[in-house]
């Protein structure tokens, strides 16, 4: 058996820093006796990103068709038979992904202008690296330097308490991605489909469906070409490619789940953040919006292309132009069966009672303090964590249509969850 992945941080910084306004230092430095130790405030806060801390790994899908280039085309590892235009491939990739958190930022000053007061943000940076794990062999398709922004409500704008991510992609993309966290929802989510086929003049109700998104076929131009072997495991199927959202309704199908936290953000300025472009959600309310203003991509000159048509450019080669996302920030309960463990015992890994029902679970830890003869006797415990789901769209410009770029995934936390002391009493 090979020996697992060291849990190493992908990136660090400086332990214990945080940011924070410099306005009490300076005047500090003006008083003739300095302080030792100069009080800063708590930090703003987080609200449902303090769920966002530390490792947690998974498994996923993503989706998306690639411009075919006259020049470099894509070969196909076998023969080609299709109606398809040959200008674009669909590219499937079963995933494994890493996403690290890292502490919070602090108290982040925005200074406010005339009236509006100065706001406080506070932020979580991340790190997400995913391989592309189809045919066993990873191989690194993404890496996302990046942070999660809380940002407290203001009269100028007039917006309530929001968050954004910022990112960064190494294709030459960078979003500012804006929106806000739904009520909690007791249980586990409604993720409804979503649709990968491209479209024109920006109307997702015109669609173009290609052949290369018909699984049994298998002389497409699509990566990989023949899906046989796949599809016989189980690892991907006909439904995952009409609706990739499939892949995390099967991940809860059999899972407890006791809450949900669901955050919603869009680029675009004014997106409704439910139904539309974003996977519907459930919600005791009205759902929230992105700000009317602000957020959006950024693109290299090579992804937009030359925008004028022909003679003057060939349009975009890729412009990513739009990205929508839901996160699910689930609490999910598992029961785990603890053998008897004497008192100070080496610390026991353990996995649930759902391993084989559930498509990807956390391990567990149990560890018990040093207590002359004493122990826990055995039995069955019920603990409680994080899981994260997400449901990723980013909109492609090429060739005259719109071409959804999917990606979904489900992450657990990395390390070995503790079982508390006091589900473990000593006898």
């Amino acid at each position: 058996m090979d020996d697992p992945k060291p849990l190493t941080s992908a990136f660090s910084k400086t332990a214990n820093f945080s940011i924070h306004q410099v306005d009490i230092v300076f005047r500090a430095a003006a008083q003739a006796a300095v302080p030792a130790a100069v009080p800063f405030t708590l930090p703003p806060t987080l609200g449902p990103l303090s769920a966002f801390t530390g490792t947690f790994t998974g498994q996923g899908f993503n989706t998306i068709f690639r411009p075919d280039s006259t020049t470099t085309p894509t070969q196909m590892p076998g023969p080609i038979n299709t109606t398809d235009p040959a200008d674009n491939v669909l590219e499937l990739n079963l995933t494994d992904e890493t996403l690290s958190f890292s502490n919070n930022l602090g108290s982040i000053p925005n200074r406010g202008s005339g009236p509006e007061a100065d706001a406080f943000l506070n932020g979580v940076p991340y790190l997400q690296t995913i391989n592309d794990v189809t045919t066993g062999t990873p191989v690194g398709i993404h890496f996302e330097p990046g942070i999660w922004l809380a940002v407290p409500a203001s009269t100028n704008p007039h917006e309530p308490f929001t968050v954004a991510r910022m990112a960064s992609i190494p294709h030459g993309t960078t979003i500012t991605a804006q929106g806000t966290a739904l009520p909690p929802v007791a249980g586990k989510p409604t993720i409804a489909a979503v649709d990968i086929t491209p479209f024109l003049g920006g109307n997702p109700n015109n669609k173009f469906t290609f052949q290369n998104q018909t699984a049994a076929n298998k002389s497409t131009r699509r990566l990989p070409q023949d899906l046989t072997a796949l599809i016989a495991s189980g690892k991907l199927t006909q439904a995952m490619i009409t609706d990739p959202n499939t892949v995390l309704r099967n991940q809860i199908a059999h899972q407890t789940i006791s809450h949900t936290i669901i955050i919603e953000t869009s680029t675009k300025p004014g997106s409704p953040l439910s139904g539309g472009p974003l996977p519907a959600v459930p919600s005791a309310g009205p759902h929230p919006q992105a700000p009317n203003f602000a957020g959006g991509t950024s693109n290299i000159a090579f992804l937009q292309g030359v925008p004028a048509p022909p003679p003057g450019g060939n349009g975009a080669n890729a412009n990513a132009f739009q990205m929508d996302a839901v996160f699910w920030i689930e609490t999910v309960i598992y029961d785990i069966d603890v053998p008897r463990i004497p008192s100070g015992e080496p610390p026991i890994i353990l996995q649930p009672l759902q391993k084989g029902t559930v498509p990807l679970v956390p391990s567990f830890v149990a560890t018990l303090p040093f207590v002359p003869n004493k122990g826990f006797a055995g039995g069955r415990v019920r603990v409680a964590t994080t899981q994260i789901q997400y449901s990723q769209k980013v909109m492609l410009d090429f060739n005259g249509l719109t071409w959804p770029h999917v990606s979904v995934a489900s992450l657990v936390p990395a390390a070995p969850v503790p079982i508390p002391e006091h589900l473990l009493p000593l006898t």
